[in-house]
């Protein structure tokens, strides 16, 4: 992988073109809240995200290059070309050819940046279904990112200003979530969140690890994954120089995490077991601010807190706060990154 220069642009990829995803790539333009920024994406989608959203003084400017992006004038969207439909979709269906292109300009865009053309990647919403009906063998963005990247090992991350939390098992069934939960899993998912804290300026971060059950077990009175697994997990991570502490009761652990200026928190972030004991909480405390982060990248990439929204998509209400959240931490990241911090 080539490293991308401090000053090299965000590519932020469309989305599924039936959702939500474009609009509010193209209001977040609109707002002026996307500088050196670039939608890998189809051209005609984006146009009509455009007009959806009635911001009729934003053209759209088809680039070839990165390279090219410094000549765009001002107040233009700069769309590079990664698909293009034989059709636009209907709003709000699952389309596989939706699917397919929205897969096509996530692989577009991980190939910029590994490499070195684009700075971070920060991708709209994609429909899981729409996804499984274009033949796309994954089940979300951090399992493809991680394919094309090459990554042995990723985690997802949600975070917002008060809480981040980083989950040991992703997009699979409860039942697989529990089987998940091994001491080799639950250690590394400690090591890559302590590594990656480095590059929001956390180097030596104070993590907190749930239990799986309740009252995290209550001395194994409500099973013993606590005492088998995840405390010897937290062992480990401690003996390698982690401050890793717990495991926790999981109902108490994220308010005894959450940093407010009326009450700092005790930990930096805490590893769920599984997806919704991690998201709950976040998206709790409001979507809109929420980012989901893919630690174990070589590059950025980031997301907004929330899906394809396929009830709203086509009618200009989406809120593309979350996705203005998700640029504005990318940026952050890569710039811990370019200083020398690891993800």
């Amino acid at each position: 992988m080539s490293a991308p220069s401090p000053h090299a642009p965000l590519a932020i990829t469309m989305g599924d073109p039936a959702g939500i995803g474009p609009e509010i790539v193209a209001k977040a333009f609109r707002d002026g809240r996307l500088d050196a920024a670039l939608v890998i994406g189809d051209v005609e989608v984006m146009r009509r995200a455009v007009r959806c959203i009635g911001a009729t003084m934003l053209p759209v400017a088809v680039i070839e290059r990165v390279a090219d992006l410094p000549r765009v004038p001002p107040g233009c969207m700069p769309v590079l070309p990664a698909t293009q439909l034989p059709a636009l979709p209907a709003f709000g269906a699952i389309d596989a050819a939706a699917g397919a292109a929205a897969h096509d300009c996530i692989r577009r865009a991980t190939e910029l940046a590994l490499a070195g053309e684009v700075g971070a990647v920060v991708t709209a919403p994609i429909h899981k279904e729409a996804l499984a009906a274009a033949g796309i063998g994954f089940p979300g963005h951090t399992e493809m990112l991680q394919a094309y990247a090459g990554a042995p090992e990723v985690r997802m991350m949600l975070a917002n200003d008060e809480l981040k939390t980083v989950l040991v098992s992703i997009h699979v069934s409860l039942r697989r979530a529990i089987e998940a939960v091994t001491f080799e899993n639950v250690l590394q998912t400690v090591r890559i969140a302590h590594r990656s804290a480095a590059l929001w300026g956390q180097p030596k971060p104070r993590i907190a690890v749930a239990g799986l059950n309740p009252h995290a077990g209550e001395g194994g009175l409500f099973g013993d994954e606590e005492l088998r697994i995840i405390g010897p997990a937290v062992e480990a991570a401690r003996a390698e120089g982690i401050d890793a502490r717990g495991p926790f009761a999981p109902d108490t652990v994220y308010m005894r995490a959450r940093d407010t200026a009326d009450h700092p928190g005790e930990f930096d972030l805490v590893i769920a077991m599984y997806h919704d004991q991690g998201l709950i909480p976040v998206k709790y405390l409001g979507v809109e601010r929420g980012v989901n982060v893919t630690l174990g990248l070589p590059f950025v990439r980031t997301s907004p807190d929330h899906g394809t929204a396929f009830d709203l998509a086509g009618s200009g209400r989406a809120d593309a706060s979350s996705l203005v959240a998700a640029a504005e931490m990318a940026r952050r990241l890569a710039a811990g990154r370019a200083a020398g911090g690891t993800g």
